[in-house]
């Protein structure tokens, strides 16, 4: 692999040069403009469906120009990585002082994965230049109309699956939203109930360009895909007239991946990245929607035992990044791994073994995996996975049943109740019963539904 240093000095910068937005009557087409100078030009492409009933000018509203502008601010982390140019100079639209710490501060947290995979040195203040060449406007926001309506990011997981059940007792007007479509994704909605009709599908292409230059042994690694999300998820919502987004992210998302450091996989669905976006999107953007998390005051442990009860989803859900072409669990990865351990208390042993097609709790090779989802290794898996406490206080619960029921142990639950970790967690194996996260963004009548759904009508004290 290329060295960071080295690519530094012979490609000092990153050009986010224009971007153009094509009206095709039916769906908004935006191809983004970037180039390495001396290396490659990029163009990346994105797709929007129009709502028919939503007549908005679209070139000449600033809102949606700064919604636009800001996708590509996400959407350049994907190229300027390739090489890492200490300089990025922003032609397309404006960055005034506090954006551009906004946007330093999302790139080198939402970046922390690549560079500690990839042994980078960075540091916050000296990886990147930040120039913006536009000055700021001062043309008024144009907020939406909107009162109400939800739109509802749909990965094909479980975490999805519980906003959208939650959701439809809310008696909001519900769509759903996906970013390039695929098997889990679209079940997920068929059997949601939900109408097809109100299910925005948006499409993201990457430039070839950038897949050839990583074979070819260029800088590559994972950046913050929620913050895309965020971003895209605005527009579709402003171009549909919706009030609301409500993302799928838990308390557990705070966890850093590397124990002791600001190193965390997830940080794009953080609770941090939710109040920044929040923030930014009120201050710079000023659509008037509203960007929340439904499952905010939740931990996994509680949202896979209310998914344990929605059992339409239970042989269509599928959150497998390995297998996710396929539209498999791949049965061997930190992610099956983990998912299987966190239902272990909620459905039977012989239940999971027939939604994974295999054993993962009997399975040794995963021993690693399952040292760092339960902290017995301080690093956990570079995946999207709940926090080592839950993941023990499950494994705990799961042998409790398991031997009053006089069910053999599987091999990985046998080893692990010789452990120190499991004496120390098995006092503690309740401790997520009655869970809650203060620090959410959910609306009043959002707060009430999820309090009813999953805490009786009354929240802990």
């Amino acid at each position: 692999m290329k060295t960071y240093e080295s690519l530094r000095k012979t490609y000092p910068v990153f050009l986010y040069k224009d971007h153009e937005i094509q009206d095709r009557g039916t769906e908004l087409s935006v191809t983004y403009h970037f180039e390495v100078p001396g290396l490659s030009c990029f163009s990346p492409t994105w797709s929007f469906p129009k709502s028919t009933s939503a007549a908005l000018k679209i070139h000449d509203n600033p809102t949606f120009q700064a919604m636009i502008f800001g996708l590509g601010m996400v959407e350049l982390i994907s190229y300027w990585k390739i090489a890492c140019p200490p300089k990025v100079i922003v032609s397309a639209g404006a960055l005034d002082g506090p954006q551009v710490i906004w946007w330093k501060e999302l790139y080198y947290l939402g970046l922390g994965e690549f560079f500690y995979t990839n042994q980078i040195p960075a540091d916050p203040d000296t990886f990147m230049e930040l120039v913006s060449e536009k000055e700021p406007s001062d043309k008024r926001a144009c907020p939406t109309e909107a009162k109400d309506g939800c739109l509802i990011p749909i990965g094909g997981g479980k975490d999805s699956v519980c906003t959208i059940e939650l959701l439809k007792k809310s008696g909001q007007p519900l769509k759903t939203y996906i970013i390039n479509p695929r098997g889990a994704t679209l079940k997920t909605v068929e059997a949601s109930g939900l109408s097809m009709k109100d299910s925005i599908h948006a499409k993201r292409t990457l430039d070839p360009r950038m897949l050839a230059l990583n074979k070819e042994g260029y800088l590559n690694g994972h950046t913050p895909f929620s913050a895309l999300v965020a971003f895209s998820s605005l527009i579709t919502a402003y171009l549909h007239g919706l009030r609301y987004i409500a993302l799928s992210n838990e308390s557990s998302a705070n966890e850093s991946t590397v124990a002791g450091s600001t190193v965390n996989h997830q940080y794009s669905k953080s609770f941090k990245f939710e109040l920044d976006f929040h923030r930014y999107e009120k201050t710079f953007i000023g659509s008037g929607i509203h960007y929340f998390s439904m499952l905010r005051p939740l931990s996994e442990f509680q949202i896979a035992r209310y998914f344990a009860g929605a059992s339409a989803y239970h042989d269509i859900f599928r959150s497998c990044n390995a297998g996710s072409r396929q539209d498999l669990w791949c049965g061997h990865c930190p992610k099956c791994l983990f998912v299987f351990l966190i239902l272990s208390p909620f459905l039977s042993h012989e239940r999971l073994v027939e939604i994974f097609g295999s054993d993962l709790a009997n399975d040794l090779t995963m021993k690693e995996d399952f040292e760092k989802l339960t902290g017995i290794q301080e690093e956990k898996p570079f995946e999207c996975v709940g926090s080592r406490k839950e993941v023990n206080a499950a494994v705990c619960l799961t042998i409790e049943r398991m031997e009053q029921q006089q069910k053999p142990l599987p091999a990985l639950f046998s080893w692990y109740q010789q452990q120190p970790v499991f004496a120390a967690s098995f006092p503690k194996r309740h401790d997520y019963d009655r869970y809650f996260d203060s620090a959410h963004l959910l609306p009043e009548a959002f707060l009430t539904v999820l309090t009813e759904a999953c805490y009786g009508g009354k929240l802990p004290c």
